[in-house]
């Protein structure tokens, strides 16, 4: 077995911990260190970490690193890899401490609050040669990668018609981070990158959008619906909410059959295959863990390859991505303080 690959996380939040748990079940990667901006943050993150693994699997716990800033992390010679799970508003400033360190980094989606921001982390990436990938776990699912080549081989015909959805029901306070601007707050950067993300992925470019959204009191789209049209022909139909709870189903129709990815779609487990004069059929398809795994799988062959970005995620997709985010917001009217440096 080659030598597991030796992980950083920067930030100490839920998906933090979700991602240390991925790692956990992965014998050639390890969690080497975390870092949080207090060092009783970090070490609490990294003895609830150690109690998961024990439990998990059956590979020798070592030590966590902690550190109590993000530039001690970025430092540590022993990390090979950086993965960045602060807030929205927080990960530019963060990715390029990492890629100035010299240090490969994945980065959790949104992967910058505008294109201004992700182009100008690519560059940095690109200048020092080090692998760069948006943390879009959805991707990576088997059976989000079986939908890919069953749309490849032609089984549902010429895909014409993507519908999708993410919506749950909140009720929070104006400092919660989802509704705070300043933390990039909204349903579009949260969630609604789910099923732009996976509309481009499954129908290709996209070439215009149009967009609506239902402003809260904060400033920020609690509600979002937009139309995507692609470049090879069909359109996308998606909407995203925090106030209202959705099927969370991401549905593809062609010209000879329609593919539907059951809820949730962003971490399918099963999906039905409907074609013409046949019997609908369900395929099903495991995750591993708790499904961030498989991005973290997809970071470590590209880095063991040799490769600087993931032919999945690639970076020029991200771009045109948070590109698209910026048009919709200008459509409806929010913008954020990084907007205007």
């Amino acid at each position: 077995m080659k030598p597991p690959i030796r992980w950083g996380i920067l930030g100490t939040g839920q998906i933090a911990r979700q991602f240390a748990d991925a790692l956990a079940e992965l014998p050639d990667a390890s969690l080497h260190a975390v870092a949080s901006r207090q060092l009783g943050n970090a070490q609490a993150f990294a003895a609830a970490c150690n109690q998961t693994s024990n439990k998990a699997s059956n590979k020798t716990s070592t030590a966590i690193r902690c550190y109590g800033d993000y530039q001690s992390l970025v430092q540590d010679a022993d990390v090979d890899v950086i993965y960045v799970a602060t807030p929205h508003a927080m990960h530019t400033e963060n990715t390029l401490l990492a890629l100035r360190a010299g240090k490969p980094v994945l980065c959790e989606k949104p992967f910058t609050m505008n294109a201004r921001q992700a182009g100008e982390v690519m560059a940095v990436a690109r200048e020092k040669k080090l692998f760069l990938m948006e943390a879009m776990w959805s991707r990576f699912m088997p059976a989000m990668l079986e939908v890919k080549r069953l749309l490849a081989a032609g089984e549902i015909g010429k895909p014409k018609l993507l519908q999708a959805d993410f919506g749950f029901a909140s009720d929070l306070g104006p400092q919660h981070r989802l509704l705070d601007p300043a933390l990039g707050g909204g349903a579009l950067l949260d969630i609604g990158i789910y099923p732009l993300s996976m509309a481009s992925y499954l129908l290709g470019e996209v070439v215009a959008v149009q967009a609506i959204a239902e402003l809260g009191s904060t400033g920020v789209d609690e509600q979002t619906s937009f139309m995507l049209t692609h470049k090879d022909g069909g359109l996308s139909s998606c909407l995203c909410s925090i106030k209202a709870a959705t099927p969370t189903e991401l549905f593809i129709a062609g010209d000879k059959g329609n593919i539907r990815l059951h809820a949730p779609f962003y971490r399918c487990t099963e999906l039905t295959i409907t074609q013409e004069q046949a019997e609908p059929r369900t395929i099903s398809l495991p995750v591993l863990g708790n499904g961030y795994t498989h991005q973290a799988i997809e970071t470590m062959r590209c880095l063991r390859a040799g490769l600087t970005e993931s032919p999945v995620m690639p970076l020029d997709e991200t771009l045109a991505l948070m590109g698209w985010m910026d048009s919709m917001r200008r459509q409806f009217g929010l913008s954020y303080a990084e907007d205007k440096i």
